[in-house]
């Protein structure tokens, strides 16, 4: 779809027309989309996996809150709080904001997902779900006057029933039960509006009987309109899918997006790292954590795959080259800085001596904070990566135990890391099925929501806001930050007994 230049990628179907290019009008005069037609302008690379993202985060949280079992309000509130933070759509009341800016962000970041999601039946049938469900929340929080004007936009081969149509099936028509009227006088019904479409079109209103059927016709109440066009939106989306399936071998020249391509692939096995680590790493070296008291934090605040690096290194007072790498990028976030963190791999690695130690670890650890080689300052690993890359082999310790090991160990781990937050066996059937359905962050984060129940987490809030863990760090700082607030509400309500007594 996308022929890309040095900075930028344009798509090759035809030239963009001059007015759309300058945007001296308005190619997107309504907050919901169909997705017709592809990107007709210049998309520059950053643009390109940028605008992919931040959709992908919308995405990935929609699939979560669908394993976990969210109702649809819930879904709605949460999605809704995600469009806000990562991919704003204001309606068009919202003179003040750049409304065309963001509908293109909008625009493109689709159909980027499109040539990612494409590839196999199973992610298009994942992609196409995401996607129906966003498109719906929009459409029940988009204003009605726009919803309207979106609808007379475009032609769905509705066909009108008429007043004498309406007054011979009258009997039929209004003994059709709904969840939106609970009375239903006839001067109601001369007022209302049916469109009638062939039943296979609304499979859904059939299945709840909120249709009349006859002769293959199905007559639909103009409030249940919605479900017509969310079924015309799925259908239309799949057949695009098929379409850029076919078309997807001629990107394999471009070595440039294929990558990206792959990256986003994967974002709905582990989720897209949350913008949390790139506005807290930087601040995070230096900011006090001693090398004596991690063995603590890891006993309160870890993660299951850094409380396993941790418990492995303290027993076998070693681990390999890519635990190591994992778990020491984790400690650097964590605000351990380059002093303590060799005297804590120092102390750790106990039965080797100083010299050896000095020759072959020390330059390691420095190297990953950036202080030898080429001094880049490396992050964090997020659980995607973790869960994709340098699979772990039988006798290391790195990778993710929800995925990496046995149910039978996982279990174990578990009952035997968490017991003593509030993890009981009850617990391991939800956490199983959720990884035996290959959605380890979501077991991740159900994780966190039990062991973290006793500062105030419930169900479905993730690390707040209903949002899923995608990294180790964001584990972690949001576990710090339930003790301190509960520290502190402890010692204001001390201090408030205190003056009371």
């Amino acid at each position: 779809m996308f022929n890309a230049g040095k900075r930028t990628t344009s798509t090759p179907l035809k030239h963009a027309p001059a007015e759309v290019q300058l945007h001296s009008t308005a190619p997107y005069p309504h907050r919901l989309n169909f997705y017709d037609v592809p990107p007709l302008f210049d998309v520059t690379l950053e643009e390109f996996e940028s605008a992919a993202l931040a959709r992908l985060r919308i995405l990935a949280e929609i699939e979560s809150s669908f394993v976990r079992n969210r109702s649809y309000d819930e879904l709605k509130s949460v999605t809704d709080a995600q469009c806000k933070k990562y991919l704003t759509l204001n309606a068009n009341s919202a003179s003040t904001q750049d409304l065309q800016g963001e509908r293109r962000r909008d625009h493109v970041g689709h159909f980027v997902l499109r040539l990612a999601f494409c590839r196999s039946e199973e992610l298009r049938r994942r992609f196409v779900k995401a996607e129906m469900m966003l498109f719906r929340v929009r459409w029940d929080t988009d204003d009605t006057r726009e919803r309207e004007g979106f609808l007379e936009s475009r032609d769905f081969d509705w066909t009108p029933v008429d007043d004498k149509e309406k007054e011979a099936y009258k009997e039929e028509l209004m003994a059709v039960p709904s969840n939106i009227r609970t009375q239903y006088s006839e001067g109601q019904f001369k007022k209302d509006k049916y469109h009638k479409v062939r039943w296979t079109r609304v499979p859904d209103l059939v299945e709840k009987r909120r249709v009349f059927l006859k002769g293959g016709w199905a007559y639909v109440h103009e409030r249940e309109s919605s479900s017509m066009v969310f079924q015309e939106f799925q259908i239309n989306l799949e057949k695009a899918l098929d379409m850029t399936a076919k078309a997807l071998p001629r990107l394999d020249e471009d070595t440039r997006l294929i990558p990206i391509l792959d990256n986003l692939s994967q974002g709905f096995l582990a989720g897209v790292p949350s913008e949390w680590l790139s506005s807290s790493s930087s601040g995070a070296e230096g900011s006090g954590v001693k090398a004596e008291e991690i063995d603590d934090l890891a006993k309160k605040h870890f993660p299951m795959c850094m409380r396993n690096l941790h418990e492995s290194l303290m027993r076998d007072r070693h681990l390999k080259h890519m635990g190591r790498l994992q778990y020491g990028l984790f400690l650097k976030v964590l605000g351990v800085s380059i002093d303590e963190a060799i005297a804590f791999w120092r102390r750790s690695f106990s039965n080797i001596t100083d010299d050896k130690f000095n020759k072959e670890y020390r330059y390691n650890i420095r190297h990953s904070y950036g202080l030898e080689g080429r001094r880049a300052n490396y992050p964090a690993k997020s659980c995607q990566q973790i869960l994709m890359q340098d699979q772990p082999g039988s006798a290391e310790s790195h990778g993710c135990p929800y995925r990496h090991f046995s149910e039978d160990n996982l279990q174990s781990a578990l009952l035997a890391s968490y017991s003593a937050h509030g993890f009981t066996a009850s617990d391991l059937p939800e956490i199983m099925h959720t990884v035996r359905a290959g959605h380890y962050h979501v077991a991740c984060t159900r994780v966190f929501e039990i062991t973290h129940a006793r500062s105030g987490v419930k169900k479905g809030e993730g690390v707040g806001g209903g949002e899923s863990i995608t990294h180790p760090n964001q584990y972690a700082a949001r576990s710090r930050e339930l003790e301190k607030a509960r520290q502190e509400k402890a010692e204001s309500d001390r201090d408030a007994m205190l003056v009371d007594g």
